[in-house]
């Protein structure tokens, strides 16, 4: 696997759309992103439930290999204990700061033993079309996180939430970086996660869509889960 992800996308400012290729050398997952405590310690418990320890602290910042960004419309997993979850991605680019959804998908089952080495084992699925941060800004907490899940025949909504749920982008940046600095470009943070409606549980494809219900536009992105057998 490259040590980078490099990504076809198109960025969309100010009316323009613009698509070329963009390269990310360091990713990094924040995690327990909660800005309400008592929904943070749902997740955590709804983890627990699945058998995964609380983190040491809130939030807290995992590395991943940034060669597991794809915009593919498919993933190859191992086993059937994996599932996805809704997130929106930062991306610091040679221009400046941006935005797109994501997939944070993990294996549950190794993330019962340890959620570092989880966070390793899947490539995260991410939107190819990316917002200006400057441009959604000023309305930030109006933007909103959706997901479903198709499992069997049915499509269900698996998350939905206000990005006001998590703790604020630049909140983030100054916690990870240190106040006032900002990620070093060819860098991209997930966000954390809403709780799952219903509980967490693998699907045969995951949709994830980040509304922006201000300026009336949407980045979506499906993806489908193929599952490779475990043969010992």
């Amino acid at each position: 696997m490259s040590r980078s992800a490099n990504l076809v996308v198109t960025r969309d400012s100010g009316g323009t759309r613009k698509t070329s290729s963009i390269s990310i050398s360091t990713l990094i997952v924040a995690g327990w992103t909660g800005r309400d405590v008592a929904a943070l310690q749902k997740h955590i418990r709804e983890l627990e439930e699945i058998g995964v320890k609380p983190p040491k602290s809130t939030p807290i910042f995992y590395r991943a290999a940034a060669g597991l960004l794809t915009t593919d419309d498919e993933i190859e997993v191992v086993g059937t204990d994996t599932s996805g979850e809704v997130e929106f991605l930062l991306l610091s680019l040679d221009d400046g700061l941006w935005l797109t959804v994501a997939s944070d998908h993990t294996d549950r089952k190794v993330e019962t033993v340890g959620v570092t080495v989880s966070k390793q084992l899947c490539f995260k699925p991410v939107g190819a079309t990316l917002w200006r941060f400057d441009d959604v800004r000023p309305h930030w907490d109006r933007l909103v996180l959706r997901a479903y899940a198709v499992i069997g025949s049915d499509r269900r909504l698996y998350q939905e939430g206000a990005v006001a749920l998590m703790r604020d982008p630049v909140e983030l940046m100054d916690l990870y970086c240190g106040k006032g600095k900002r990620l070093p470009a060819g860098s991209a943070m997930f966000s954390g996660t809403l709780a799952a409606i219903g509980g967490i549980r693998p699907a045969a494809s995951f949709e994830m869509e980040l509304e922006d219900p201000v300026l009336k536009r949407k980045i979506a992105h499906r993806y489908r889960i193929v599952t490779l057998p475990i043969e010992g």
